[in-house]
């Protein structure tokens, strides 16, 4: 029997892509931060994009708090995704792209724009709602991308290596951040990143996966601490 804070379980499922197979059996309980770290082509975004509903279940189910997902699309899924390029639309401004966020018609009332612009500040873009993406820098677009996170709600969020193309420091900066707009939401986070310093800096737990398997999340510290052999080995 599953606790009543689990946000995301995934039941005995199985993933195939040609020649590639994927097993997962886990849980993510609400407010973890859950990196998800593995070697290339080991399947970690391919665990993400199968939450999310881009990629179709051989067999198993997917429930985010207790209601089964396995068939619905990924707008009816109920949690917010943020993946590498950002996602944002060059045609529209960043206020209309943090819009998207509440409603896609963009047909905003008072309150909600409203809400938009609290969010902008929230990640520091206060004064930024009449630029496009084009007229910002690649962290004030990754700030506008989790404003359309913040703004949703959502009790899970999905990130692919997001930050991958930022500096150190700017990524650092970004991370903290997403722990700051999660426990603003008190959702639960699940990250795709090759970087262990990052794990260390952000993640409450780590879900590894390797040889076909996406682990159960364990404790961060002490499985960065105390690596098992394969994870030592992709660690080096």
């Amino acid at each position: 029997m599953l606790g009543e804070d689990v946000v995301l379980y995934l039941n005995d499922v199985l993933i195939e892509l040609g020649d590639f197979n994927l097993r997962a059996d886990l849980s993510v309980s609400a407010g973890r931060k859950v990196a998800i770290i593995g070697p290339s082509g080991a399947g970690k975004s391919t665990l993400v994009g199968a939450v999310a509903g881009f990629i179709p279940l051989v067999r198993g189910h997917v429930s985010m708090q207790g209601r089964d997902i396995t068939q619905s699309s990924p707008d009816q899924r109920g949690m917010a995704m943020l993946f590498q390029d950002g996602n944002l639309f060059p045609h529209l401004t960043t206020a209309q792209n943090v819009g998207l966020g509440l409603r896609p018609a963009l047909r905003l009332s008072a309150d909600e724009r409203r809400q938009v612009r609290e969010a902008l500040a929230r990640v520091g873009l206060a004064g930024f709602e009449d630029r496009t993406p084009a007229n910002l820098s690649g962290g004030q677009q990754s700030r506008a991308a989790l404003a359309r996170m913040l703004v949703q709600g959502k009790p899970l969020m999905l990130l692919d290596e997001p930050f991958a193309a930022l500096g150190p420091a700017l990524r650092d900066e970004m991370l903290d951040l997403v722990t700051e707009v999660a426990a603003d939401t008190e959702a639960a986070v699940l990250m795709v990143t090759h970087a262990p310093q990052d794990v260390r800096r952000f993640a409450d737990d780590v879900i590894f996966v390797e040889g076909g398997v996406a682990h159960v999340p364990q404790a961060a510290g002490a499985l960065m601490d105390n690596p098992p052999p394969a994870l030592k080995t992709y660690l080096g």
